[in-house]
């Protein structure tokens, strides 16, 4: 694989990103949630055009992710894992505690979100896309060049969240507190 085409679990990480910017970013959020549609581009003159390209930026409340981040670990353990020295553990050990922290995870994740491929096709389809089609949800990989359509092969069928229904907050509740510290008397 080269760069463009990340492994499976090279594209972990960009899930988590894309996962947690569309919890924080209901912005983003509603356009990843919006199927992609083809549309005609509208000419604009050069100057707004430039000006559409420069992206603004806001910051992105993380209690949401914060919160599922503390589902995460109340299920799955997540953070224990992620904040264990995994060194010194053999590939059997590793293996059994990942199976556990997937198990929980995964549990987790779908108990409160939706989520549903980008593409309805199987990856390994081709497919064209149009002009206009949905940058935001379909990322290009290869010899790109020319404008669209474009013909390729879906590499990985993306996922979205359709739909997140987490638990309400109680006031005063402090979603930075992933785990609170047990103290056994």
């Amino acid at each position: 694989m080269n760069d463009l085409t990340p492994s499976f679990f090279a594209r972990i990480p960009i899930a988590f990103r894309l996962f947690f910017c569309a919890l924080s970013d209901s912005e983003f959020a509603g356009r990843m949630a919006q199927p992609p549609t083809v549309e005609q581009p509208v000419k604009k003159p050069a100057r707004a055009t430039e000006a559409a390209a420069r992206p603004s930026f806001r910051e992105a409340l993380p209690d949401s992710a914060l919160q599922l981040l503390g589902l995460l670990q109340q299920e799955g353990r997540f953070v224990d894992f992620l904040e264990e020295d995994v060194a010194g553990f053999s590939d059997a050990d590793i293996g059994a505690a990942a199976r556990v922290v997937h198990q929980g995870c995964r549990k987790a994740i779908r108990d409160h979100l939706k989520i549903v491929p980008v593409r309805p096709e199987n990856e390994g389809s081709r497919i064209t896309l149009p002009e206009g089609f949905d940058a935001t949800s379909i990322r290009l990989a290869g010899n790109v060049a020319g404008n669209p359509p474009y013909s390729g092969r879906i590499v990985h069928r993306g996922w979205r969240v359709e739909t997140i229904t987490l638990p309400k907050v109680a006031e005063g509740h402090d979603v930075r507190v992933l785990a609170s510290a047990e103290v056994e008397l």
